[in-house]
């Protein structure tokens, strides 16, 4: 399959008649699917609604999350331009309560988890990480729809 890219330099082209309505899927990639798939479920509380050995579906925060096997070392996370490994995915819970609650139910089921974080804009963050070291952030002010 081939896509052809076009650039309009300077603004050019024309502006896109429909948005996008929202995010429908996540892909994780997990060297174990049987096992990744029960952590997502045991520890944050997804709901399997498929499985086989290559791929799982978990429901999890009104997403869905595709959990598939991929190569040993591989993750989802990216390295900036300062070299710092980043997460792609943000939670979000509602408020500072929620956030400190949340961040204390994961350190006692054996998450690995960040320190509560001040990254200079409102509400707070901690980052953890799932079995396979992909990490995601969570962050204690919810976005109005």
């Amino acid at each position: 399959m081939i896509f052809v890219w076009h650039i309009y330099e300077n603004g050019g082209g024309r502006p896109v008649k429909h948005k996008l309505e929202r995010v429908g899927t996540n892909y994780i990639p997990v060297r174990n699917v049987e096992v990744s798939a029960a952590w997502y479920v045991e520890k944050l509380g997804g709901e399997l609604s498929y499985k086989d050995e290559d791929k799982a579906i978990i429901n999890l925060a009104d997403q869905s999350f595709f959990l598939v096997r991929a190569k040993d070392h591989q993750t989802a996370n990216f390295i900036d331009k300062h070299g710092e490994e980043q997460f792609s995915l943000t939670f979000e819970v509602d408020g500072m309560e929620a956030l400190v609650e949340i961040h204390q139910d994961f350190m006692e089921a054996g998450i690995i988890v960040g320190e509560i974080e001040n990254r200079g804009h409102a509400g707070r963050n901690f980052v953890f990480q799932d079995l396979d070291g992909n990490k995601f952030d969570v962050w204690s002010e919810l976005a109005r729809k």
